[in-house]
């Protein structure tokens, strides 16, 4: 069985080798009949793009993606600068009227955005021109090598119960080597996927027939993500069944999140936009979905007809109603852990890191400032977009509209979620974004912690302390201090996953929803010989 598990780990390196390196292959070149096109489909104004587009990439010289990307982001800057120049010219002679009409000759847009749409149009080689081959060297290695990986462990982890033996010994979740060098990886691939898409454009071909037959276009860098999203939680699902098969609660919850992300966040999105709809993810809730309140997804819903008006009611109501009601009655465990997708890769993937949180004092005192700044942050983000959408401004209280949410955007929609959310799973654990990060999650964790009938009881008396509880808990909840006092669980971050229950060797901790009354229980500790025990008693 080890040789089967070493075996798959080696195609498993094959499949993510040959995935990485594609990178650097193929050609990108346009002819000039091409690159006409593009710029009257465009609608750009200038002259001077045109030329310097032609020097660029209108070429015989067979030029690689990082060539193609430098000479196309090079083009639009000199054209950009030759017009700022202009501007500024006709500033100081005060000739407002050449000034303002040079305006409407630049071109915005993020460099790397606009290479990306060119090098699309004008990639050639192997990748593209073999895309179901590539399908099979790339995620059809990945797929079968990690299978043949983890299916083992049906075997060598013996009768059902769950094995965490050796997981301080092994690099891969040590915080050894191997984590780091993960670490690295999925820093540099959300670096990519965010900041450089063009780069990874040979991504997108071979998932090109994928995406015409589900939407009807081409693949983008963001429907390569939400593939390999999708993917990774199947795979990592299957060990999460072999791992935690004797646990029902788990085996469920872990379908779930693999229904809601594959279907309601993946597939019907695709098929949306394939009828000429407006692509939504109907569980995608605010904060979390922070752009559904921007002036241009409004616009896009207010014309997409009864669908849009539909999609915009629902997210309202979602989020003010829907939401608060179900974390009263179930807790934030059933967002969190049952439908979130940030909580699917983190449960899935992430699961092998979860022993990495942090459960000193100073970081749940970080983790409190942190989530609930984020989430005020947020709020004011949204309070300034809506009030500049319906009163044509700017700008509300000295706050630019544009400027608020691209810095939001930048730090906390791709810096924090995606890079150290998700890049950091192997040395700070599974949940960085969720317990430091997601607004939503500050959210509904105001609600769980003040008006909600779910908590995680605890038989103290049963408690052996041997920290296991502690020790697997994801968001950094020192459980076992709660066991000791036989005290309830009703901390705003538990996600309700169950694992603290689910590793207690003794049936300690119980997840239950009941009545309000009596679910705060705090539970002095008596230390000591000074203690009165009849005056505490007389006091009670």
């Amino acid at each position: 069985m080890k040789t089967i598990k070493h075996t798959g780990l080696v195609i498993f390196l094959i499949g993510l080798a040959i995935f990485t390196g594609s990178i650097f292959t193929g050609t990108f070149s346009l002819s000039e009949s091409e690159l006409d096109s593009y710029i009257k489909e465009k609608g750009y104004k200038s002259e001077v793009i045109k030329t310097q587009l032609i020097k660029a990439i209108v070429t015989n010289k067979d030029l690689n993606i990082f060539e193609f990307s430098k000479g196309v982001r090079d083009a639009f800057k000199i054209s950009n600068n030759h017009y700022d120049k202009l501007i500024t010219k006709y500033d100081s002679e005060k000739n407002w009227d050449k000034k303002g009409a040079q305006y409407q000759y630049k071109i915005y847009g993020k460099p790397h955005t606009l290479s990306y749409e060119l090098a699309k149009k004008s990639g050639k080689g192997f990748i593209k021109n073999n895309a179901g081959l590539l399908w099979l060297l790339t995620f059809g290695l990945g797929i079968i090598g990690a299978l043949l990986f983890i299916l083992p462990n049906l075997i060598l982890l013996g009768k059902p119960g769950i094995k965490n033996d050796g997981v301080y010994l092994e690099t891969a979740t040590n915080r050894g080597w191997i984590a780091w060098l993960v670490l690295i990886y999925l820093v540099s691939f959300y670096l990519v996927l965010y900041f450089m898409p063009d780069y990874v454009v040979n991504w997108t071909y071979i998932l090109d027939p994928i995406s015409n037959f589900l939407n009807g276009g081409d693949a983008s860098q963001w429907f390569v993500y939400g593939f390999l999203y999708c993917t990774i939680m199947l795979v990592m699902a299957t060990r999460m069944y072999i791992k935690y098969r004797h646990n029902k609660y788990q085996i469920v919850r872990t379908t779930s999140v693999l229904f809601f992300q594959i279907v309601f966040a993946f597939l019907i999105p695709e098929i949306m936009t394939s009828l000429n709809m407006p692509g939504y993810d109907f569980k995608n809730a605010f904060p979390l979905d922070y752009d559904f309140f921007f002036e241009w997804n409004l616009e896009s819903l207010k014309n997409s007809g009864g669908i849009g008006i539909f999609i915009l009611v629902w997210g309202v109501v979602l989020t003010l109603f829907i939401v608060p009601v179900m974390v009263y009655f179930f807790g934030k465990r059933w967002y969190c852990s049952w439908v979130c997708g940030c909580g699917g890769l983190a449960e899935t993937l992430g699961d092998p890191y979860r022993q990495h949180s942090n459960k000193s004092l100073n970081a749940w005192k970080l983790e409190r400032w942190l989530i609930h700044s984020v989430l005020v942050f947020s709020l004011v983000m949204t309070l300034v977009t809506l009030y500049c959408y319906f009163s044509g401004t700017d700008s509300f209280i000295g706050i630019k509209s544009q400027w608020i949410k691209d810095t939001y955007s930048f730090l906390i929609g791709a810096w924090f979620a995606g890079v150290i959310g998700t890049g950091f799973y192997p040395i700070f654990g599974n949940r960085v974004w969720c317990r430091f990060g997601c607004p939503l999650a500050a959210y509904l964790g105001l609600v769980q912690r003040f008006k909600s009938r779910f908590r995680i009881t605890t038989n103290g008396g049963q408690c052996i302390s041997c920290g296991n509880c502690s020790t697997y808990c994801e968001q950094g909840i020192d459980v076992r201090s709660y066991a000791q006092k036989g005290e309830n669980i009703i901390r705003s971050s538990c996600v309700g996953c169950g694992i603290c229950s689910a590793v207690c060797p003794r049936g300690v901790l119980k997840l239950e929803n009941g009545p309000e009354d009596g679910r705060i229980n705090p539970t002095e500790i008596l230390l000591g010989n000074d203690v009165d025990l009849m005056d505490l008693i007389n006091k009670k």
